[in-house]
């Protein structure tokens, strides 16, 4: 490889992350809707047709955006897990939740993207996928472990999730093996919960009615764990 074509490379690698840190910066000025490239050129002083050769699209920009914060995401989880003793299966689950919500309250523009109201006219392709179970696996990566070890205990009294849910249950299994249809059924309230707590918090539903937010995440996410059937101690 040649040096004038390593400089290159370098620059297009600069330009693109200034061009994607313009673009986090619009999301929190202008939302997802407004993400304009023809902006992004007049800020960098660029002509227009200069930013269609890093980006061709606004909705590339946006999917770029989009992968950034979901393996963004995917990291924080991944380390916080990491952190945890193997078979502390409830400390790695509050860990994980602690990570998402530590990684939402600093980054709430970047969730609103992934977590809020879909972006008009656009439809996230295929390369997105793979970011946006990371923290998912994660979460399956824990029940599997701690259903393997025979950790799991969840309460009675529950009723069974509706026959129609099997085949979904097949396809979510994929990221927690061996859980059978109740707990897969349990695992998605407890997960969905996790992300309606944070979104009842970082878009302001809380606001003038919960003061002592981080107690509260505690103890819902204890709650949580305890649907599935993780131990209920509380954190120490």
């Amino acid at each position: 490889m040649s040096a004038s074509r390593t400089a290159r490379e370098r620059a297009r690698a600069e330009l693109t992350r200034e061009i994607t840190e313009i673009g986090r910066r619009q999301l929190g000025t202008e939302g997802a809707a407004g993400l304009s490239l023809r902006a992004i050129a007049r800020e960098m002083g660029m002509v227009s047709s200069a930013i269609y050769r890093y980006f061709p699209s606004r909705d590339d920009l946006l999917t770029a955006l989009i992968i950034d914060a979901y393996n963004a995401l995917g990291d924080a989880v991944e380390q916080a897990d990491a952190g945890c003793a193997e078979t502390d299966y409830a400390g790695r689950w509050r860990a994980v939740c602690h990570a998402v919500r530590t990684w939402a309250l600093s980054h709430p523009h970047e969730y609103a993207l992934l977590y809020g109201s879909p972006v008009p006219g656009y439809q996230a392709p295929q390369d997105t996928v793979g970011p946006a179970v990371r923290d998912t696996a994660v979460f399956g990566r824990i029940l599997s472990s701690a259903c393997a070890a025979g950790a799991l205990s969840p309460p009675d009294g529950f009723p069974a999730p509706p026959p129609s849910f099997s085949s979904d249950a097949d396809e979510v299994r994929t990221l927690m093996p061996g859980l059978p249809d109740d707990l897969v059924a349990r695992a998605i309230a407890a997960w969905t919960g996790l992300f309606g707590l944070l979104s009842f918090e970082i878009f302001g539903q809380f606001n003038n009615v919960i003061t002592d937010r981080t107690a509260l995440f505690d103890h819902a996410t204890t709650t949580l764990g305890r649907l599935i059937g993780l131990p209920g101690n509380a954190p120490g």
